[in-house]
């Protein structure tokens, strides 16, 4: 089970919908925004999404003006899968921290001049994606 949940112009948290696939993929993803749009959704503002592969072209396909990030919380969890479980509380925790963009560039500068030779893919994922993480 899949719900879309959405944030309104007003600031309250809707229920898009419940979409029950076996699998998880581009197609479905879709199968689910272009239904959205057939039951009257406008428009995307931001599309936060798990980075799956083809998440964010079908998106855009039907929305085209969505911005897309990739969810903090996939980013952290992905991160972490490669992150020595001694070193996990302090590698991240300045930057998912940090309140406002600036600050979260800086510290993602100090992370990499620490952990840079120990978790170069880490970092190189975080660079990639600190962008959209933190606008």
């Amino acid at each position: 089970m899949y719900n879309i949940l959405a944030i309104n112009s007003e600031g309250y948290k809707e229920v898009l919908g419940m979409y029950v696939s076996e699998s998880e993929g581009a197609n479905f993803w879709l199968q689910v925004v272009t239904d959205l749009q057939n039951r009257g959704l406008e428009d995307i503002l931001i599309a936060c999404t798990d980075n799956l592969k083809g998440f964010t072209n079908a998106i855009l396909s039907v929305f085209p003006k969505a911005i897309t990030q990739l969810c903090i919380v996939h980013q952290i969890s992905n991160s972490l899968k490669y992150v020595a479980s001694k070193d996990q509380k302090e590698f991240l925790k300045k930057v998912y921290q940090a309140n406002d963009k600036d600050m979260a560039e800086d510290e993602l500068l100090n992370l990499e001049e620490k952990w840079g030779k120990k978790y170069p893919v880490v970092i190189e994922s975080w660079q990639n994606n600190t962008i959209s993480i933190v606008i």
